[in-house]
């Protein structure tokens, strides 16, 4: 397993690029599977079930068509984008069972700086819940999306992968309707009062992977 770290943002198609070079590595067994842990320029994606009705301001950032499953995102600096390409033919053909994977890797990640991240049935992603907020007009709590999923898959090599928000200008989410959802906003750890480096959640990244994948098979 390789884990790699840019010191600073990767263009997307730069990115894109170089996730499909080892993802034909990983196919055809001449490289191992790999954690890319990156930043990009601020920027939307639009995955394969994105509603152009969605894109609420097309001229803010520039926006690339994604082959992942998914909405419109937005990726900038400040969120932590992890690209995992793990090869599901050794690690088990479920592609539900990977996303609920991740959703956990996020969830135990987010808990070493004592938040409850969250999953909802309906909607992909991680959310957190916002008592400090006023209660939604149907008296449920207010919720906010705090990290994002999305999957491609290649021969059973999976690649894109999640994001977390970690301290990123939430205002440029206001161009999109974030993954479709109109009811919940968005929000990051340092929105919520954590003073986190990337750097820290680089490391409860590392560490929590092995706790949900387990190691890379052989």
């Amino acid at each position: 397993m390789d884990w790699i770290i840019a010191d600073k943002p990767v263009e997307y198609e730069t990115a894109i690029a170089a996730m499909e070079a080892r993802v034909a590595g990983i196919i055809d067994r001449t490289m191992d599977e790999a954690v890319w842990l990156l930043e990009h320029p601020p920027l939307y994606t639009a995955g394969t079930s994105a509603n152009p009705a969605d894109l609420i301001d097309p001229y803010r950032f520039a926006v690339f068509p994604s082959k992942r499953g998914g909405q419109y995102t937005y990726h900038g600096p400040g969120q932590r984008v992890a690209y995992a390409m793990l090869d599901l033919n050794r690690r088990g053909r479920d592609v539900r069972c990977y996303v609920r994977q991740l959703e956990d890797w996020i969830i135990a990640t987010l808990a070493e700086f004592t938040i409850r991240g969250e999953t909802r049935n309906g909607r992909v992603g991680v959310w957190v819940v916002r008592p400090d907020r006023p209660a939604n007009p149907d008296g449920t709590p207010n919720e906010a999306k705090i990290a994002a999923i999305g999957v491609r898959l290649r021969k059973w090599v999976a690649f894109h992968g999640i994001s977390i928000n970690v301290e990123p200008d939430l205002e440029h989410f206001n161009a999109i309707v974030p993954c479709g959802i109109h009811e919940h906003g968005v929000t990051s750890l340092v929105d919520l009062g954590l003073p986190v480096q990337m750097s820290d959640v680089d490391n409860a990244l590392r560490r929590n992977f092995d706790l949900v994948f387990g190691p890379q098979p052989r």
